[in-house]
Protein backbone atom coordinates (compact mmCIF):
# COMPACT_ATOMS: atom_id res chain seq x y z
CA UNK A 1 0.00 0.00 0.00
CA UNK A 2 1.08 3.56 -0.62
CA UNK A 3 0.88 6.85 0.80
CA UNK A 4 -0.58 10.03 -0.79
CA UNK A 5 -0.21 13.15 0.45
CA UNK A 6 -2.98 15.87 -0.45
CA UNK A 7 -2.03 19.83 -0.39
CA UNK A 8 -4.98 22.22 -0.41
CA UNK A 9 -4.92 25.76 0.31
CA UNK A 10 -7.66 25.81 1.95
CA UNK A 11 -10.77 23.85 4.24
CA UNK A 12 -13.17 22.73 1.84
CA UNK A 13 -10.96 22.57 -1.28
CA UNK A 14 -9.94 19.32 -0.68
CA UNK A 15 -14.06 17.78 -0.95
CA UNK A 16 -14.19 20.08 -4.28
CA UNK A 17 -11.02 18.63 -6.37
CA UNK A 18 -9.85 15.24 -4.46
CA UNK A 19 -13.22 14.08 -2.02
CA UNK A 20 -13.74 11.35 -4.05
CA UNK A 21 -9.82 10.17 -4.70
CA UNK A 22 -9.49 10.28 -1.32
CA UNK A 23 -11.74 8.38 0.00
CA UNK A 24 -11.29 5.91 -2.90
CA UNK A 25 -7.60 5.38 -1.89
CA UNK A 26 -8.34 5.29 1.65
CA UNK A 27 -11.29 2.36 1.07
CA UNK A 28 -8.18 0.74 -0.90
CA UNK A 29 -5.86 0.57 1.95
CA UNK A 30 -3.71 3.39 1.24
CA UNK A 31 -2.39 5.59 3.66
CA UNK A 32 -3.93 9.21 2.76
CA UNK A 33 -2.47 12.64 4.69
CA UNK A 34 -4.12 15.54 4.13
CA UNK A 35 -2.45 19.13 4.15
CA UNK A 36 -3.72 22.71 4.27
CA UNK A 37 -1.46 25.89 3.55
CA UNK A 38 -4.00 28.26 5.71
CA UNK A 39 -6.51 27.72 8.38
CA UNK A 40 -9.32 29.55 6.70
CA UNK A 41 -8.92 32.14 8.33
CA UNK A 42 -8.58 36.08 7.12
CA UNK A 43 -8.39 37.71 10.29
CA UNK A 44 -7.16 36.65 13.37
CA UNK A 45 -10.35 37.10 15.01
CA UNK A 46 -12.11 34.46 13.44
CA UNK A 47 -12.47 31.21 15.32
CA UNK A 48 -10.93 27.55 14.29
CA UNK A 49 -14.61 26.69 13.03
CA UNK A 50 -13.06 26.07 9.51
CA UNK A 51 -10.38 23.85 10.93
CA UNK A 52 -12.95 21.54 13.20
CA UNK A 53 -15.05 21.42 9.51
CA UNK A 54 -11.89 20.08 7.86
CA UNK A 55 -11.41 17.58 10.55
CA UNK A 56 -14.74 16.10 9.97
CA UNK A 57 -14.53 16.04 6.26
CA UNK A 58 -11.43 14.12 7.07
CA UNK A 59 -13.27 12.26 9.32
CA UNK A 60 -15.79 11.57 6.72
CA UNK A 61 -13.54 10.63 3.76
CA UNK A 62 -11.27 8.28 5.57
CA UNK A 63 -8.18 10.63 5.87
CA UNK A 64 -5.90 9.55 8.48
CA UNK A 65 -3.73 12.81 9.18
CA UNK A 66 -4.06 16.25 8.30
CA UNK A 67 -2.17 18.96 8.93
CA UNK A 68 -2.44 22.76 8.51
CA UNK A 69 0.91 24.58 7.54
CA UNK A 70 -0.78 27.66 9.40
CA UNK A 71 -0.89 30.70 6.95
CA UNK A 72 -3.28 33.07 7.20
CA UNK A 73 -6.10 33.05 4.07
CA UNK A 74 -4.34 35.35 1.18
CA UNK A 75 -8.60 36.34 -0.17
CA UNK A 76 -9.75 35.76 -4.12
CA UNK A 77 -10.14 39.28 -5.51
CA UNK A 78 -7.91 42.55 -6.91
CA UNK A 79 -7.45 43.76 -3.26
CA UNK A 80 -3.95 41.75 -1.49
CA UNK A 81 -5.23 42.72 2.19
CA UNK A 82 -2.24 43.27 4.59
CA UNK A 83 -0.82 40.87 7.00
CA UNK A 84 -2.71 40.07 10.20
CA UNK A 85 -0.34 40.28 13.33
CA UNK A 86 1.84 38.18 13.58
CA UNK A 87 1.16 35.92 10.82
CA UNK A 88 1.80 35.47 6.90
CA UNK A 89 -0.75 35.31 4.18
CA UNK A 90 -0.04 32.17 2.06
CA UNK A 91 -0.14 34.45 -1.22
CA UNK A 92 3.20 36.45 0.34
CA UNK A 93 4.49 33.15 2.11
CA UNK A 94 8.28 32.36 1.63
CA UNK A 95 8.28 29.56 -1.19
CA UNK A 96 10.96 27.57 0.37
CA UNK A 97 10.37 28.21 4.24
CA UNK A 98 6.67 27.03 3.24
CA UNK A 99 8.05 24.19 1.27
CA UNK A 100 10.12 22.79 3.83
CA UNK A 101 7.17 22.45 6.23
CA UNK A 102 5.29 20.73 3.60
CA UNK A 103 8.92 18.56 2.80
CA UNK A 104 9.05 17.97 6.40
CA UNK A 105 5.33 16.19 6.06
CA UNK A 106 6.58 14.47 2.82
CA UNK A 107 9.50 13.03 4.52
CA UNK A 108 8.23 11.81 7.76
CA UNK A 109 5.18 9.81 6.00
CA UNK A 110 7.45 8.02 3.08
CA UNK A 111 5.30 9.75 0.68
CA UNK A 112 4.94 8.07 -2.49
CA UNK A 113 2.46 10.61 -3.91
CA UNK A 114 1.70 14.18 -4.09
CA UNK A 115 -1.45 15.66 -5.06
CA UNK A 116 -1.06 19.43 -5.73
CA UNK A 117 -2.49 22.40 -7.89
CA UNK A 118 -1.55 23.32 -11.72
CA UNK A 119 0.54 26.12 -12.26
CA UNK A 120 -2.53 28.59 -13.08
CA UNK A 121 -3.63 27.84 -9.75
CA UNK A 122 -7.38 26.40 -11.83
CA UNK A 123 -9.11 29.77 -11.86
CA UNK A 124 -5.87 32.34 -10.61
CA UNK A 125 -6.38 32.74 -6.90
CA UNK A 126 -3.34 33.44 -5.73
CA UNK A 127 -3.29 30.64 -2.48
CA UNK A 128 -4.44 28.14 -4.99
CA UNK A 129 -1.21 29.51 -7.33
CA UNK A 130 1.31 29.09 -3.91
CA UNK A 131 0.00 25.45 -3.88
CA UNK A 132 1.66 25.06 -6.99
CA UNK A 133 5.06 26.48 -6.03
CA UNK A 134 5.28 25.30 -2.88
CA UNK A 135 4.01 21.69 -3.71
CA UNK A 136 6.19 21.35 -6.63
CA UNK A 137 9.63 22.84 -4.14
CA UNK A 138 8.45 20.33 -1.47
CA UNK A 139 8.75 17.45 -4.03
CA UNK A 140 11.86 18.33 -5.05
CA UNK A 141 13.21 18.75 -1.20
CA UNK A 142 11.81 15.66 0.00
CA UNK A 143 12.34 14.02 -3.18
CA UNK A 144 9.06 12.43 -3.61
CA UNK A 145 8.87 10.35 -6.86
CA UNK A 146 5.48 11.43 -8.30
CA UNK A 147 3.15 14.76 -8.47
CA UNK A 148 -0.14 15.10 -9.45
CA UNK A 149 -2.08 18.07 -10.11
CA UNK A 150 -5.73 18.15 -9.22
CA UNK A 151 -8.12 19.79 -12.16
CA UNK A 152 -11.15 20.30 -14.16
CA UNK A 153 -11.62 19.96 -17.48
CA UNK A 154 -11.92 23.43 -18.70
CA UNK A 155 -14.70 22.29 -21.67
CA UNK A 156 -17.14 20.92 -19.34
CA UNK A 157 -16.74 23.75 -16.88
CA UNK A 158 -17.57 26.02 -19.94
CA UNK A 159 -20.62 23.88 -20.87
CA UNK A 160 -21.82 23.62 -17.24
CA UNK A 161 -21.64 27.02 -16.68
CA UNK A 162 -23.61 27.53 -20.03
CA UNK A 163 -26.23 24.97 -18.58
CA UNK A 164 -26.73 26.61 -15.44
CA UNK A 165 -27.44 29.99 -16.28
CA UNK A 166 -29.89 28.57 -19.32
CA UNK A 167 -31.72 27.17 -16.00
CA UNK A 168 -31.12 30.61 -14.13
CA UNK A 169 -28.87 28.60 -11.61
CA UNK A 170 -25.41 30.02 -10.09
CA UNK A 171 -22.85 29.05 -12.38
CA UNK A 172 -19.21 28.12 -10.63
CA UNK A 173 -17.15 30.41 -12.45
CA UNK A 174 -18.03 33.49 -15.13
CA UNK A 175 -17.77 32.62 -18.59
CA UNK A 176 -14.16 34.88 -19.01
CA UNK A 177 -12.85 32.67 -16.18
CA UNK A 178 -13.85 29.51 -17.27
CA UNK A 179 -12.78 29.80 -20.48
CA UNK A 180 -9.43 29.74 -18.93
CA UNK A 181 -9.77 27.77 -15.95
CA UNK A 182 -8.14 24.31 -15.14
CA UNK A 183 -7.06 22.35 -18.11
CA UNK A 184 -7.98 21.71 -21.70
CA UNK A 185 -9.45 18.18 -21.80
CA UNK A 186 -6.03 17.00 -24.17
CA UNK A 187 -3.90 17.89 -21.26
CA UNK A 188 -5.48 15.67 -18.42
CA UNK A 189 -3.93 12.33 -17.74
CA UNK A 190 -5.75 10.87 -15.10
CA UNK A 191 -9.56 10.25 -14.81
CA UNK A 192 -10.70 8.44 -11.62
CA UNK A 193 -13.93 7.17 -11.43
CA UNK A 194 -15.39 8.33 -7.86
CA UNK A 195 -19.38 7.46 -8.61
CA UNK A 196 -19.11 4.89 -5.42
CA UNK A 197 -17.89 7.65 -3.24
CA UNK A 198 -20.39 10.13 -3.92
CA UNK A 199 -22.51 9.91 0.26
CA UNK A 200 -19.11 10.17 1.33
CA UNK A 201 -18.31 13.06 -0.91
CA UNK A 202 -21.76 15.08 -0.49
CA UNK A 203 -21.42 14.28 3.48
CA UNK A 204 -17.92 16.14 3.19
CA UNK A 205 -19.08 18.64 1.20
CA UNK A 206 -22.29 19.15 3.90
CA UNK A 207 -19.38 19.48 6.99
CA UNK A 208 -18.03 22.69 5.54
CA UNK A 209 -21.47 24.22 6.78
CA UNK A 210 -19.68 27.97 7.45
CA UNK A 211 -18.70 28.03 3.48
CA UNK A 212 -22.31 26.84 2.41
CA UNK A 213 -24.64 30.00 0.53
CA UNK A 214 -21.21 32.31 0.64
CA UNK A 215 -20.97 34.22 -2.80
CA UNK A 216 -17.50 32.49 -4.36
CA UNK A 217 -17.11 30.25 -6.75
CA UNK A 218 -16.28 27.48 -4.39
CA UNK A 219 -19.10 27.94 -2.11
CA UNK A 220 -21.40 27.72 -4.92
CA UNK A 221 -20.10 24.38 -5.80
CA UNK A 222 -20.16 23.56 -2.39
CA UNK A 223 -23.46 24.69 -2.32
CA UNK A 224 -24.48 22.56 -5.27
CA UNK A 225 -22.98 19.45 -4.48
CA UNK A 226 -24.73 19.63 -0.67
CA UNK A 227 -28.24 20.15 -2.53
CA UNK A 228 -28.19 16.59 -4.53
CA UNK A 229 -29.11 13.31 -3.35
CA UNK A 230 -25.79 11.66 -3.67
CA UNK A 231 -27.19 9.05 -6.20
CA UNK A 232 -27.76 12.18 -8.29
CA UNK A 233 -24.39 14.07 -7.89
CA UNK A 234 -22.81 10.51 -8.33
CA UNK A 235 -24.41 10.64 -11.77
CA UNK A 236 -23.68 14.38 -12.89
CA UNK A 237 -19.98 14.09 -10.83
CA UNK A 238 -18.84 11.15 -11.71
CA UNK A 239 -15.16 11.82 -12.21
CA UNK A 240 -12.06 13.90 -10.50
CA UNK A 241 -9.14 14.81 -13.07
CA UNK A 242 -5.54 15.40 -12.70
CA UNK A 243 -2.48 16.38 -14.27
CA UNK A 244 0.64 14.38 -14.54
CA UNK A 245 3.23 17.07 -15.42
CA UNK A 246 6.05 14.10 -16.11
CA UNK A 247 4.15 12.27 -18.75
CA UNK A 248 2.96 13.01 -21.90
CA UNK A 249 -1.10 12.52 -22.47
CA UNK A 250 -2.57 10.49 -24.21
CA UNK A 251 -4.82 7.44 -22.97
CA UNK A 252 -6.93 8.73 -19.54
CA UNK A 253 -5.24 6.45 -16.50
CA UNK A 254 -8.05 5.77 -14.01
CA UNK A 255 -6.32 5.62 -10.76
CA UNK A 256 -3.95 8.40 -9.14
CA UNK A 257 -1.35 5.41 -9.04
CA UNK A 258 -1.11 4.23 -12.53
Amino acid sequence: MATVVAFHAHPDDEVILTGGTLARAATAGHRVVLVTATDGRMNDEDDDARLNELQCSADILGVHRVECLGYADSGYGPVFYPDPPLRVRFGRADVDEAAQRLAAILRDEGAELLLSYERNGGYGHRDHVQVHRVGKRAAELAATPRVLEATMPREWLVRVGRLARLARLPAPYEPDIARTAYAPRAAITHRVNVFRFARQKRDAVAAHRSQIGDSGAGARALGALQRLPPQVSGLLFPFEWFVDPAVPAGALRRDIFE
